[in-house]
């Protein structure tokens, strides 16, 4: 069982309240993502949860009981930090066993959990190595592991890739998603990462200045954000956001259009026309970065990799009218 919930939380350092009250369920054996800015409070709340943080009104609920003032170690949760925090002279097997020696586990019951945790994370043949003769990866792996022969209600990660390049981001990544399958176990996970919790997560919580400003799945939030700042910060590249007259056109204060939902056409053609900035060739994609549209700055635009166009460019663009996103004066969703 792994069921938080979070009743009128509340922290404040000094006069200085970081978490207004918070209200908040996650349900057994979800992949709960906390994203948002630097400093909007998704570590803050996650260490509420682990109890590294005292609350400063309110109540934390763990599979039923009030978990609000029981210290780290009774509150059956795993937490996996940034830093590997491997100890060096120790062999990986040592590190992975080392919560179980502490908490008095029988030998036989480690060597169950570590030949259990070293086979779901491809650690076997490593087990015998120290950190210092690992990979990023392989480390990252090694400190999940010892969450793992923990046997936790629930699985809390800290920006645990952070500390990774691109490449092994993205390994990790689908790593941690798999092992969410096999385990089944609540997992909370922390990230700036708009990308990660789009595509790990089973439920998004977006937060801002320690207010929740939506909870809903990756495609509720991509689809019908709730205002405009969820619309900014969920998508890659983000949505473009225009007001004016045009989007007076679409019955709203301010429009948003996504990338993807923008068709590049002549100029003759066009519904708006531009002129070509920068151009991203990734392959698959090119991503325009239109100026001169009389919208915004800039329109980022996504096209087929094989569509070509260079830079100074005039070009035509056709919005899908039924995607274009419409907020009134206070920012809020026009359904």
């Amino acid at each position: 069982m792994g069921r938080i919930t979070l009743e009128k939380v509340t922290k404040s350092f000094g006069d200085v309240e970081v978490i207004p009250p918070l209200d908040l369920e996650i349900e057994d054996g979800e992949f709960v993502v906390f994203v948002g800015p630097s400093g909007c409070g998704k570590s803050t709340l996650l260490r509420l949860i682990a109890g590294l943080e005292d609350v400063t009104s309110g109540q934390i609920n763990i599979d039923g009981q009030d978990a609000t003032d029981l210290p780290p170690a009774k509150r059956s949760l795993a937490m996996v930090f940034q830093s590997y925090a491997l100890y060096p002279h120790m062999s990986v097997r040592k590190n992975i066993a080392f919560p179980m020696r502490m908490a008095g586990v029988p030998d036989d019951e480690q060597k169950r959990r570590i030949e259990a945790a070293a086979k779901a994370l491809n650690l076997t043949d490593y087990l015998d190595r120290r950190p210092g003769q690992l990979s990023g990866g392989q480390r990252q792996r090694v400190a999940i592991g010892r969450a793992i022969v923990r046997e936790p209600a629930a699985f809390l990660f800290d920006e645990p890739l952070s500390n990774l390049d691109a490449a092994l981001r993205v390994g990790m990544r689908l790593e941690i998603s798999e092992l969410h399958k096999r385990l089944e176990t609540t997992m909370v996970y922390v990230t700036h990462d708009q990308v990660e919790a789009m595509t790990m997560a089973d439920k998004i919580v977006v937060l801002r200045a320690g207010n929740i400003e939506q909870v809903g799945s990756p495609l509720e939030l991509y689809k019908a954000p709730r205002n405009l700042f969820v619309a900014g910060f969920i998508g890659s590249p983000t949505m473009n956001i225009f007001d004016g007259a045009e989007a007076a056109k679409f019955g709203a204060h301010t429009a948003g259009v996504r990338p993807e939902h923008i068709e590049v056409v002549s100029p003759e053609e066009g519904y708006w026309t531009g002129t070509v900035g920068v151009a991203e060739h990734l392959g698959s994609d090119t991503f325009f970065h239109i100026h001169e549209t009389g919208l915004a700055e800039t329109i980022t635009v996504r096209a087929p990799g094989d569509v070509a166009y260079n830079h100074g460019d005039k070009i035509g663009l056709n919005p899908r009218t039924d995607l274009v996103h419409k907020f009134d004066e206070q920012g809020l969703r026009v359904q």
